[in-house]
C-alpha cells in the first residue's frame, strides 16, 4: 500500500525563487535547488563541498526545449567537491544554457566514486527513457561495478530522488504516459480512454490516423501515429516548428510521444491544419472528447 511522505522544504533565503534545501524523512540524502545567480552564497556550506551527483537545468533559445546535464562530483584534494564542479560550468561558455542547479548528496558524507557513478548512470538513463528533456551528456556514463547489496541500496535513494526531483518543480523522470496500473492503489480502469483522430488529406490521398491521450501535464500525441506530411502555411510559427522538430519514419509515423497544452494543439499537429480538437479527438465508440467531458457525472 502507498503510503504519504513527509518532505521537507527549507526556503534558505525566505523566497521561494531562492535557494531551496530538501530533506525526507529517515532518509540520510540531502538535496539543494540553487539559482545559477545565487551559487555564491553557497561557500560556507560544507555538504556542498562533498560527493554528489547534480543537475543542470535550462532552456534552449532556439526551440524552447527544456535542457539537462547530468554528472558527478567527487571530493578533491582541496576539499572542493560538487560546489567547485557547478563553478566550473559556470566558468564554461559552452555551458550557458542552464539557469539552475539541483543537488543530491548525503548528511553523512557516504558517498564514494562507486557510488556517485553508478548514480550518474541511472539518472542519466531515466532522463533519455522520460524523453521530456534534452540530455546534453555526451557520454555515456559508467555505472561502475557493486554488489547486489550496494545496487539495492542505491536504486532506494533514486526512489527518493524522483520523488523530490518532481517536489522541487522538474519532471525530468516522469514518461509523458505513465500506466495507473504502474503506480501503487491505481488500475487500467481509472485512466483516461486512448481517442482517436482520422482526416483524409484529398490533395495528396494520405490518411491521418493519429491516437492520444489525455494527462495531468495536457494532451500527448503518441507514437505510432501517422501524422499529415504537410501543412497549412497559415499556422502559428509554434505549430509549424513542433511538426518539423518532431521524429517521424518515411510513411510519416511519428516515433515519439508529442506533449500539448491542449486537445487543439495535438490535432493540429497531426492534421497540420486548424483544428477543434474536442470534436477531432473521439473515443473507440465514435463519442468526442466533448461529449465525453460533459457525460462525466459530478460527484455528490
Amino acid at each position: 500500500m502507498s503510503r504519504g511522505k513527509n518532505i521537507n522544504l527549507f526556503l534558505m533565503d525566505g523566497d521561494a525563487n531562492g535557494r531551496i534545501k530538501c530533506t525526507l524523512a529517515n532518509w540520510t540524502g540531502v538535496a539543494y535547488k540553487i539559482p545559477r545567480t545565487e551559487l555564491d552564497r553557497c561557500k560556507e556550506r560544507e555538504d556542498l563541498k562533498q560527493s554528489g551527483v547534480y543537475f543542470l537545468f535550462g532552456t534552449s533559445d532556439e526551440t524552447g526545449n527544456s535542457i539537462v546535464y547530468i554528472g558527478q562530483a567527487g571530493i578533491r584534494k582541496n576539499g572542493e567537491g560538487i560546489l567547485n564542479r557547478l563553478y566550473e560550468h559556470k566558468r564554461n561558455p559552452e555551458k550557458d544554457y542552464w539557469t539552475e542547479a539541483v543537488v543530491f548528496t548525503t548528511s553523512n558524507n557516504s558517498f564514494g566514486p562507486t557510488e556517485i557513478s553508478y548514480l550518474e548512470n541511472r539518472f542519466c538513463n531515466l532522463a533519455i527513457e522520460a524523453n521530456r528533456y534534452i540530455v546534453k551528456n555526451g557520454n555515456d556514463p559508467s555505472p561502475g561495478h557493486i554488489t547486489e547489496e550496494k545496487e539495492s541500496e542505491l536504486e532506494e535513494f533514486v526512489d527518493y530522488a524522483k520523488l523530490i526531483m518532481g517536489t522541487l518543480g522538474h519532471k525530468v523522470f516522469v514518461p509523458l504516459i505513465v500506466s495507473k496500473s504502474d503506480i501503487p492503489n491505481e488500475t487500467s480502469e481509472n485512466e483516461e480512454p486512448e481517442l482517436y483522430l482520422t482526416r483524409t488529406i484529398k490533395q495528396i490521398n494520405f490518411t491521418v490516423k493519429a491516437h492520444g491521450r489525455q494527462t495531468a501535464d495536457g494532451f500527448v500525441v503518441l507514437k505510432g501515429s501517422f501524422i499529415s506530411p504537410i501543412d497549412a502555411d497559415y499556422l502559428p510559427k509554434g505549430s509549424l516548428e513542433r511538426r518539423r522538430q518532431c521524429k517521424v519514419d518515411e510513411n510519416n509515423m511519428l516515433l515519439e510521444d508529442v506533449l500539448f497544452s491542449t486537445p487543439s494543439g495535438g490535432a493540429v499537429f497531426a492534421i497540420g491544419k486548424n483544428a477543434n480538437g474536442w470534436v477531432e479527438w473521439k473515443t473507440a465508440d465514435g463519442k468526442t472528447l466533448h461529449d465525453l467531458e460533459n457525460s462525466e457525472e459530478i460527484p455528490q
